[in-house]
């Protein structure tokens, strides 16, 4: 059952919970090898908020919980005091202005966001949470080498707050190509080299390998190579 049917179905209480708290598949537990087994745990599992509208996001929690993901991505400050109840991390804090667009290739846009971030991330560390997103905003006419100069120049106000708490700032990687047209930060070395600039170990990528395979493809390579500058990741299936 795919993940995201499966939480829907959870939600309405129509699903059958296995004993390990994951959902009963076609093939029985008994019937699957033991190497599954060992393997289990191995990997931290969180949902992407914006991908299950449809459900309260209590709704979408206590589904989180019975299946034992870890997190929820791209909430904001407003519903932590929700995931807290359920026990449950934010993998990824959102809310940043301008949002996709409108990012720290322009300069004009710095001010607003580095107050975003400076009333944030302290709540983010408050609660215990670990990532908060950026994004480059769209190029509109402006060349990568600008927007690329511009976002460092962003990151660099915004570094020291992150580091001083603690807190990971990301900047999302996306395809430019069906899904987020003009959007700068599309190719994972325009981001490893921003990273680079900035020089902080609390300004990260978060690598979509859904978009990157639409951009790139060769994404063990990519992964491997820039993995120490990647500080969470998305996944989705490429149709």
């Amino acid at each position: 059952m795919p993940r995201r049917t499966a939480l829907k179905t959870l939600a309405s209480a129509t699903a059958t919970v296995g004993a390990g708290g994951g959902l009963v598949s076609a093939v029985g537990a008994r019937e699957q090898p033991a190497r599954l087994h060992r393997r289990r745990g191995n990997i931290r599992h969180a949902v992407a908020r914006w991908c299950y509208k449809s459900l309260s996001l209590e709704a979408l929690c206590r589904a989180a919980v019975e299946i034992g993901i870890e997190a929820v991505d791209l909430v904001e400050v407003e519903d932590f005091a929700t995931l807290r109840a359920f026990g449950l991390q934010c993998g990824m804090v959102s809310g940043v202005p301008g949002g996709i667009t409108k990012g720290l290739n322009r300069v004009d846009n710095h001010d607003a966001i580095v107050a975003f971030m400076e009333e944030t991330i302290p709540l983010t560390a408050a609660a215990g949470f670990a990532n908060v997103i950026c994004f480059s905003g769209n190029r509109e006419g402006m060349s990568d080498e600008e927007g690329l100069g511009n976002c460092v120049k962003g990151l660099k106000r915004i570094a020291p707050i992150a580091e001083k708490h603690g807190v990971t700032v990301c900047m999302e990687l996306l395809n430019s190509r069906h899904n987020h047209p003009d959007y700068m930060c599309d190719h994972t070395e325009w981001g490893v080299e921003m990273c680079r600039r900035v020089g902080s170990e609390r300004v990260k990528l978060l690598y979509d390998i859904y978009h990157m395979q639409i951009m790139e493809g060769d994404l063990i390579d990519r992964i491997r190579r820039y993995h120490p500058y990647i500080g969470h990741y998305h996944t989705g299936g490429v149709p």
